[in-house]
């Protein structure tokens, strides 16, 4: 059975993933700070308002001003998408009450109201910090997944390492709940005349997909993930 694709729309990271993320599945990047983890999620979700779709963006760090400002900052006409077709939503992660209602309950009538077919949450470590207990906070992410599976939407999860172990999720819930992880980190050559950035998809269901680490460089407008190219 031939799997329906959603492009990322970075060069090179799609062919990585066998043709794109398979369609209604999560993702899951991971990265240490200053990788792009969040340059990489507005790009899935530019992909998606340029094919005509309607995207979520729920932030629990950056204000709704920041993330429009980053999306303008790389060349794309927001006002074209904002509030038509392009929705950013700011929670306060400190508002433990607010927040978690908003994710369980609220999201789910948010994508259904707008027809909305990609969603990003960006950091979701942020979410999983306002558990106390690691037993509650793993029944809480894995209700919080098998939610986002039952929508007709492909969701994007952004989370920062742990900060001793630059492969794991900073809970390391999110890469055994997600469909496909990506991971984002810095190569460092033994010389250490410069740092290079690294991609590697670590896990995709239901798809093959490179096993490689390859280089990417994000520029003004656009991500390069360079599939054809060796990490030293």
């Amino acid at each position: 059975m031939i799997k329906e694709r959603v492009l990322i729309g970075i060069p090179g990271l799609d062919e990585m993933m066998g043709g794109g993320l398979i369609k209604n599945s999560t993702c899951a990047i991971i990265g240490t700070y200053g990788t792009g983890k969040t340059t990489f999620a507005i790009q899935f979700l530019f992909q998606g308002l340029e094919n005509g779709e309607k995207c979520i963006y729920i932030s629990l760090e950056e204000s709704e001003e920041n993330i429009y400002e980053k999306i303008s900052d790389r060349g794309w006409d927001v006002d074209t998408y904002k509030n038509k077709s392009l929705f950013v939503i700011k929670l306060d992660p400190t508002d433990f009450n607010l927040s978690i209602n908003s994710i369980k309950k609220d999201l789910p009538n948010l994508i259904k109201s707008v027809d909305a077919s990609r969603v990003v949450i960006d950091p979701i470590s942020l979410f999983e910090g306002l558990f106390d207990d690691n037993s509650t906070r793993r029944r809480e992410m894995f209700r919080f997944t098998e939610m986002m599976s039952g929508l007709e939407c492909t969701t994007v999860l952004t989370s920062e390492t742990e900060q001793n172990n630059g492969y794991s999720s900073r809970y390391g819930l999110v890469e055994y709940l997600s469909d496909t992880v990506l991971v984002l980190r810095y190569i460092r050559p033994s010389d250490l005349s410069e740092v290079h950035t690294a991609i590697e998809v670590v896990k995709m269901r239901r798809s093959n997909h490179s096993r490689e680490i390859k280089p990417y460089e994000i520029q003004e407008d656009k991500v390069n993930v360079y599939s054809e190219a060796s990490v030293f």
